[in-house]
């Protein structure tokens, strides 16, 4: 037996219906939908979860918890890991590049977590306060670029139009 030779066994397979086509073909006319109706006529069906009007299932359950779109965007980075590359100098690139982080991470915070015992000098990736302290005592450097702050524009209130003083009538 060869798989080029295999077919289904005789009568389990049946050509699909080609609805709408022709009265002999068992399926014209109205093409197996019925007379007239919503469920007739094209784009007539409700939508997926439609319960007859009663309020659908994903509506009457409440809703839990929060999935942020931006979660994987900032990658984790262990003490532990940095202490197994070889680069003395770490960028992000050179994180992506040793695998350590995904490629399509857009930021890198290192944490502490495992040992660091070598001098390693980060650029431009964020540290937390105990990881700084390790790099640090280790000998390494961090040197983050700070963000100029924004200034947020003050609307300027509009005059108000000064009433003219009406004499007392009298």
């Amino acid at each position: 037996m060869k798989l080029n030779t295999l077919k289904p066994a005789p009568g389990s397979t049946s050509d699909r219906h080609r609805v709408g086509r022709g009265v002999g073909s068992g399926w014209g006319k109205t093409a197996g939908r019925g007379h007239k109706g919503q469920r007739a006529r094209s784009g007539g069906f409700h939508k997926v979860g439609f319960e007859g009007g009663q309020m659908p299932l994903h509506r009457r359950l409440p809703k839990r918890g929060f999935n942020s779109p931006t979660r994987g965007d900032t990658a984790e980075v262990r003490t532990g890991a940095l202490q197994a590359m070889q680069a003395a100098e770490i960028t992000l690139d050179t994180l992506k590049a040793e695998g350590v982080v995904p490629r399509d991470a857009l930021a890198a915070k290192v944490i502490l977590s495992g040992k660091l015992e070598r001098k390693v000098a980060l650029k431009e990736i964020r540290v937390s306060k105990g990881a700084r302290a390790m790099i640090e005592g280790a000998g390494g450097s961090v040197r983050l670029t700070e963000k100029p702050p924004v200034e947020k524009k003050k609307k300027e209130k509009k005059a108000k139009p000064e009433k003219a003083e009406e004499a007392p009538k009298g």
